[in-house]
């Protein structure tokens, strides 16, 4: 397979997302891709994450972990955007990231890659849907191609979201991913890394 470069770029508050993040990048790895694992910066005030004990941690074990660039994105084949919901929306950390990146849209620089997405709520009608449909709003005008995993594998009619991949914490991370959520994470992410090297290797050709 053509060698493939795949970005996974997350922004998580308490956890979730960053181990959705580990997962995929892993199992990208394991089909053969060469990953960046990158976070993007926190912008919340210190009174806010300190009111929240697993916010605070996972801040204090995450704050050294190399952080998300334009590069990044430039550079990939494919590119894995992770983000908890807020309001049924993308989290203000991740809007932030893809907000700075007007000069590379603008040349084209985000266009003809694979996309896809991840998310975590705390209640199972959370907006995990309207989150990843929000984020793929802004895929569309990058031109970038959204390979969402649909029911393309049994998986997914156990973890049931076509649009990504998406996990229920119970708040504060009470309910922690099971194997139900680490078979979707694989396949996404094998899926991705095989689209987008059919994709380079026509190019190529």
């Amino acid at each position: 397979m053509t060698d493939v470069r795949v970005s996974v770029i997350y922004y998580s508050s308490t956890g979730t997302v960053h181990a959705m993040a580990r997962r995929l990048a892993s199992a990208a790895e394991e089909a053969g891709a060469r990953v960046r694992l990158r976070q993007v910066p926190e912008l919340a005030p210190e009174e806010a994450i300190a009111s929240n004990a697993a916010w605070s941690q996972h801040f204090d074990d995450t704050k050294n972990e190399p952080k998300a660039v334009p590069d990044d994105i430039v550079e990939a084949d494919a590119v894995l955007l992770g983000t908890p919901t807020r309001y049924g929306n993308v989290s203000s950390q991740l809007k932030q990231f893809i907000d700075t990146l007007g000069p590379q849209w603008s040349q084209g620089m985000l266009a003809d890659k694979v996309y896809a997405g991840f998310t975590a709520t705390m209640t199972a009608h959370g907006g995990q849907e309207s989150t990843l449909l929000a984020l793929y709003n802004t895929i569309y005008h990058f031109g970038g191609l959204v390979v969402a995993p649909g029911y393309t594998d049994p998986s997914k009619f156990a973890d049931g979201n076509p649009y990504g991949v998406s996990h229920v914490t119970g708040g504060t991370n009470s309910d922690p991913l099971t194997d139900v959520q680490y078979t979707a994470l694989d396949h996404m992410a094998r899926r991705v890394v095989t689209i987008a090297g059919r994709l380079k290797a026509g190019a190529a050709g």
